[in-house]
Formats: structure tokens, sequence, C-alpha cells
């Protein structure tokens, strides 16, 4: 009688460890979706193309399903393990793991930043001072700033006294807003020129700008792209939602409407991208190439994969963890980036989460010029 009970007994175990496995596969099955989601161009498949803001959750799963497995029967660990390898470069893109090291002195140093014009996280309020400061600790080489949109605070004559040469940009095409991205460097900037990008708004794009650096041309596009465009009464519903504080209709009403503004955005983002990458591919030839910016578009995104074609994205190659760059509670993403072309070596890259004065975290990057074979 108790050989049968057990053997009913082992029955169910069975048949309720094939049922988690079928449910592992279709953990799987979303993560490869949402892994490679970046490949599904955003204009007709805008909903589609914003599956990559969900690799944490599909990450999470396929993790939680790896340990159940190692608890309860441990030989059926391959099946997540499995699931972690066919998305091993996107996980990379989104997740680098490493022990970075210190970079050389000789190393050349970038940051990207955006500023959120220097009105601190409140706007009004004078953060300059304070920037300024950061940025003379750090001692960039090049600086790349987006919505540096201070000119009543006398930002550019400030930056002059920091570096030799300066150049900003009114990206904007409206005098409703003002939008302005600037290089400062330490390399004379020989010339600078508007990438031309379509923008909803008229304050988003992208401006390219060449360095005469010793004997080395460098190609550097400082890009600000299409912001989302939610407003404060849109992030406050979106938080209640990741709260579950609405009832499930409303939650759902509201978070439709998110996910159409999301989606709209990007598909505003992809055209951008194209222009700029067909940019970079015309005028690359004999020089060194940086793209940095504010691409309001997180690792796994079709914009990201776009301007990275044919370059080198410097925090999956020198980064480690998910880097979040930008510091709003409830939309903590990385949307801050830094590409270079294959002359140059990422040696280490890092966001800066401890100075948190923009509603960015700067981007900090040291790259060195490969050896010829």
């Amino acid at each position: 009688m108790s050989k049968k009970k057990s053997s009913k007994g082992g029955g169910v175990g069975r048949l309720l460890c094939h049922v988690l496995a079928g449910a592992n596969v279709v953990t799987i099955v979303l993560l490869l979706a949402v892994a490679y989601s970046d490949r599904v161009d955003p204009v007709p498949h805008p909903l589609l193309a914003c599956a990559g803001m969900l690799m944490p959750v599909a990450l999470l799963l396929n993790l939680a399903f790896l340990i159940l497995w190692l608890f309860v029967r441990w030989r059926w660990a391959w099946i997540p393990m499995v699931g972690f390898a066919l998305a091993y470069d996107p996980i990379t893109i989104y997740l680098p793991l490493r022990v970075q090291a210190a970079p050389p002195d000789d190393a050349l140093r970038l940051m990207s930043y955006n500023v959120h014009g220097y009105s601190g996280m409140e706007y009004g309020v004078n953060t300059l001072d304070t920037i300024v400061d950061y940025i003379e600790r750090f001692r960039p080489d090049i600086l790349c700033v987006q919505e540096e949109n201070d000119t009543w605070r006398h930002s550019d004559t400030t930056m002059a006294r920091l570096f030799a040469y300066n150049d900003t940009v009114h990206i904007n095409r409206t005098k409703r807003m003002i939008n302005v991205v600037a290089v400062h460097s330490r390399f004379p900037i020989l010339r600078h020129e508007l990438i031309e990008t379509v923008s909803e708004t008229e304050v988003n794009g992208a401006v390219a700008f060449y360095l005469q650096a010793g004997a080395d041309t460098l190609l550097v596009v400082n890009a600000h792209l299409e912001n989302v465009h939610l407003n404060l009464e849109d992030r406050a519903v979106y938080r209640s939602i990741i709260k579950g504080e609405m009832g499930r209709d409303t939650a759902e009403a509201e978070g439709l409407q998110l996910i159409d503004k999301l989606a709209g955005a990007f598909r505003v983002r992809a055209p951008q991208a194209r222009v700029v990458s067909d940019y970079i591919a015309r005028h690359r030839e004999g020089k060194s190439v940086i793209v940095c910016g504010d691409l309001n578009d997180t690792p796994i995104s079709y914009c990201r994969r776009t301007l990275a074609s044919g370059l080198t994205d410097c925090y999956q190659e020198a980064g480690c963890g998910l880097g979040l760059s930008y510091n709003q509670k409830g939309f903590n993403f990385r949307i801050d980036h830094i590409f270079c072309s294959d002359d140059l070596e990422a040696v280490r890259c890092e966001i800066d989460t401890k100075f948190r004065v923009s509603d960015h975290y700067p981007v900090l990057c040291w790259l060195k010029k490969r050896e010829k074979p």
C-alpha cells in the first residue's frame, strides 16, 4: 500500500516538473523575443519595438527558473542555461559583467552628459558651478553636452575657461523651446555640421563635429534624439501602475495610453538613427569616429543597434553592470550611450551614479588608439 502511494507521489512530482519545464520554455521564448526585438523596425511595428524595455523582466524570470531547478532538480538547470546561451549577445549589451581595470594615463578621456539646462533636479536651480567642479575633477579631453540651454547663465564663457576649444549648436527649429548640444575640447574644433533629421517637436537631432587630434581627424557626433514626451501626469500614472495603486480597468486604459506614447517616440527615433548612421558611413573614411549622447533609447532597441552598426558599443566593451543613466524614479534606464570606431579601443566605460545633479548621470569613457598590425 505504501509503495502505491510512493509511486503515485512520484508521478505527481514528475508531472509537476514537466509542467514547470514547459513554463520555463515559455520564459525562454519570451527572453529571445525581447532580446532580439532590436531587429524590429519601429516604423511599421512600433509596439513590437518596445519589447526591449521588458528585458529585465525576461532575465529575472529565466533566472528564477535556474534557481528553482538548482534546488528542485539540478540536472534540469540546463533548460534556463540554454536560454541564457541563446540570448548571450543581447545580455552582454544589456548587462556586461567584468572586472574593470584602471585606465592608462595616456588614454583619451571622454564625457557625455545631459546637463538638463544646468537647472538641477528642479527648474530654476543653478547647478552650473557644481557641474563645472565635477568636470574639472574628471578633466575630460572631450566633453559632449546635451541640453546645454543655459545661455542666461553664460555657461559658454564658463566652459571657455576650462577648454581651449568650444562649439555650441542650437538644434531646435522652433522658438518655443531651446535645445543646444555642445562639444568642449582640448583639441581644435575644425567645423561642425547639423545632421538633418526629422523631429516631431523640432528640438531633437544630432550634430557632427570635426576635431584635429594630432595627425588624426576625429568625427565626433553628439546626438540628442527624440524624447518620449511624457509629462508629469504621465509619469505619476506610470508610478501608480507599477505600485498597483490603480484599479485593473483604469490601469489598463492608462497603460495603453502610455504605451502609445512610447511607441510613437520609437517610431520617430528610428529614421533619426538611420540618418545619423548613414551620415557616419559617408564621412568616416580616414577618420576616427566617436558617437555619443542622449539617445532616449534602451540598450535593447532598434535605435541603439542602428547607431552601433560598424562601431563598438563602449559600455558593452568596457562597462560593468546595468549602467542606468536616467535617474528618475520608475524610469531607470540606460539611455545615454557612447560608440567608437574600430581603430579606437574602449578600455573603461562607466556611469557615475554618485553624481546626481541632472536627471541624467554623466557617462565617462577612456579610449586608446589601437596599435596597427
